[in-house]
């Protein structure tokens, strides 16, 4: 009886520090409970143009399932997998990365879509490679680190996670793919920071990074309509500035309750890309100013339980690969919210866990089964 006694108190005692216990389960709560609404207001912003274009209004809910199924079975597994064995697969992950952004360019696997080739696809399966590459970097950059923190004050130190990063954000803009761009490249920034980067280092790659983007947005003309879209929408209100104008009118037209869940007007062909880019219009104009209240207390809880397990972390690996999945998380949720209310230049993002597109779901789901293991050992 003394023994099984001593056995019992041994358990609670882990339980109690995280060892083997369950780890954050009102973050799973969370995720299920984001994805869950997300694929509900999925079918609330596509069912009108899924059934007069395919004669099925829940085609984009079926073809985001897969997404959701998967993303459910990886952040399971994830969460009872011990996260100190991924170090061992960081190259392994970078660079399948980088093979498959490169294979977007290869006729026949890359998949054009309204001028760029973002996707790879094989038979019925396709899927976007940059949403593994932002989650392999994080992996990459964060094993890294951890293991040369000593160095990372120098220039030597930072090199690699400069050098992966850049790779990646070449890659991305060759599609070409702007928003993702910019996301990785401040992702890129945010995982040195925390690593300890020197500020004359910091601003080594800062500066021309800056200098970068007028570049890019000069040489692709559809950049520059964009931007002055963004100053005065109204002034072309039938081509560039169109989007944001609708999107405005549905965020304006839900008030402070909305018009209902499932009644947006914006959906029946007002609004492109409602279903995916523009999904938080939707959220606003059927649930109003207090629903997407909300929804962004959801996303700062998460961003919370996040920093709170990135700072009891067990490992310094553990604290570095928690801080950049809340970074990837927070910096698309603060991006793709910013564009929607026209708050800066529009651009194509999703807005994790919600918007349309089974790989992104998918490793936001992943991801948040990494940040669950690090909770269990925290």
């Amino acid at each position: 009886m003394a023994d099984r006694g001593g056995k019992g108190r041994g358990l609670i005692k882990d339980n109690l520090s995280g060892r083997g216990g369950s780890g954050d389960l009102a973050l799973m709560a969370l995720v299920f409970g984001l994805s869950l609404f997300g694929m509900m207001m999925l079918y609330s912003a596509s069912n009108y143009s899924a059934e007069r274009e395919y004669g099925d209004a829940f085609l984009f809910v079926k073809k985001q399932l897969p997404g959701f199924s998967l993303g459910t079975l990886l952040m399971l597994f994830l969460w009872r997998y011990p996260y100190q064995k991924l170090a061992k697969f960081k190259y392994v992950f970078l660079a399948v990365s980088v093979v498959c952004l490169c294979l977007v360019f290869v006729p026949g696997i890359g998949i054009e879509t309204l001028g760029s080739r973002r996707w790879i696809g094989f038979s019925a399966v396709s899927f976007q490679p940059s949403e593994i590459a932002k989650f392999s970097f994080i992996l990459f950059s964060a094993h890294h680190m951890a293991e040369n923190k000593e160095k990372m004050g120098t220039l030597k130190g930072i090199l690699p996670v400069a050098l992966a990063g850049g790779a990646i954000c070449l890659l991305i803009i060759l599609e070409p793919n702007m928003s993702i761009t910019v996301c990785v490249g401040l992702l890129m920034l945010g995982m040195l920071f925390v690593g300890g980067c020197r500020m004359r280092h910091f601003a080594m790659i800062l500066l021309p990074a800056l200098a970068l983007i007028p570049v890019l947005i000069i040489i692709e003309p559809y950049r520059l309509l964009r931007l002055s879209a963004f100053l005065d929408p109204w002034s072309s209100p039938r081509n560039e500035g169109y989007q944001l104008i609708q999107s405005l009118y549905g965020l304006g037209g839900g008030g402070l309750f909305g018009v209902g869940l499932f009644n947006s007007r914006q959906k029946f062909d007002f609004l492109p890309f409602s279903e995916s880019d523009f999904i938080f219009s939707i959220i606003g104009e059927e649930l109003g100013l207090f629903g997407c209240l909300l929804l962004i207390c959801a996303f700062i809880f998460y961003i919370y339980r996040g920093i709170k397990i990135a700072v009891n972390a067990d490992t310094l690996f553990g604290c570095y690969l928690a801080s950049g999945i809340v970074m990837i998380v927070a910096i698309q949720v603060i991006i793709n919210i910013a564009v929607v209310t026209g708050s800066i230049p529009p651009t194509g993002l999703p807005l994790p866990f919600i918007s349309y597109g089974g790989s992104s779901l998918m490793m936001f789901m992943g991801a948040s089964g990494v940040l669950l293991s690090i909770s269990r050992k925290g």
